[in-house]
């Protein structure tokens, strides 16, 4: 079943990426429909009406049943925390900073009316913190910034507890699982212009996370080379051909 969403804006382009960023996908990966063009109204802004589109995804990803995603995170089902108007406890956290942690992030997201599901578990020097629900927008904002905002707090917290430095991955809604196959997609399609144009082809800029994806999925990639330049919050990556094609 494909995801859509309906987002406004004062441009048709500014609703377009609105909901590029909240789906995390580019716009290679999704229908895009235009409801309305809106109007930039007269003298002081009168009759001003936001545009309104609606974005699906033409190959969305499927949801993993819970028992799965269990699995793959090397955690049993029942360390989950649900949160918001249905809060109950179906299992204890293994850890203080852990217990702490999910409990601040769902204090943060119960505050702004989000509720749904906390999945926390330890690999290694990270912790990891899954959360699922309804309408997740708000947490994730333009770019992820939001959900950046929080796992930076949420890291605060966790170290505090904690003995050891530890890193906090924070994923709300499924969010950063999407981007990265939305930037590995894309990184893959520019690379093959590079090779095809041998012109150098700069991305947009992107948080360190985000370049880091960038680098490792071309890291391989024959015919490119990639490195990042300029400065925050500009920074971007330029993939160019390598010197031996």
């Amino acid at each position: 079943m494909s995801a859509s969403i309906e987002k406004t804006g004062k441009t048709v382009q500014q609703a377009i990426n609105d909901a590029l960023d909240e789906l995390g996908l580019s716009a290679d990966d999704v229908v895009i429909e235009v409801l309305d063009e809106g109007e930039s109204g007269g003298l002081l802004g009168l009759g001003r009406r936001p545009a309104r589109v609606r974005i699906t995804s033409e190959e969305p990803a499927e949801p993993a049943e819970p028992d799965e995603e269990a699995e793959q995170a090397g955690m049993p089902d029942e360390n989950a925390e649900y949160y918001g108007d249905d809060e109950e406890y179906s299992g204890e956290p293994e850890t203080p900073e852990e217990a702490e942690t999910a409990a601040y992030v769902a204090a943060i997201l119960s505050g702004i009316g989000i509720h749904g599901k906390i999945s926390s578990y330890r690999e290694d020097e990270t912790l990891h913190i899954e959360v699922s629900g309804q309408d997740c927008g708000a947490a994730i904002g333009r770019h992820g910034e939001t959900l950046e905002a929080i796992q930076y707090l949420a890291s605060l917290v966790a170290n505090k507890y904690s003995e050891e430095r530890i890193r906090v991955s924070l994923d709300i809604g499924g969010y950063k699982r999407r981007r990265e196959s939305s930037l590995i997609s894309m990184a893959e399609r520019a690379a093959d212009k590079v090779i095809r144009s041998g012109v150098h082809y700069s991305l947009d800029p992107m948080n360190p996370a985000e370049r880091r994806i960038i680098h490792s999925a071309l890291q391989n990639f024959p015919g490119v080379t990639t490195y990042s330049e300029g400065e925050e919050p500009e920074r971007h990556v330029v993939i160019a051909p390598s010197q031996d094609s």
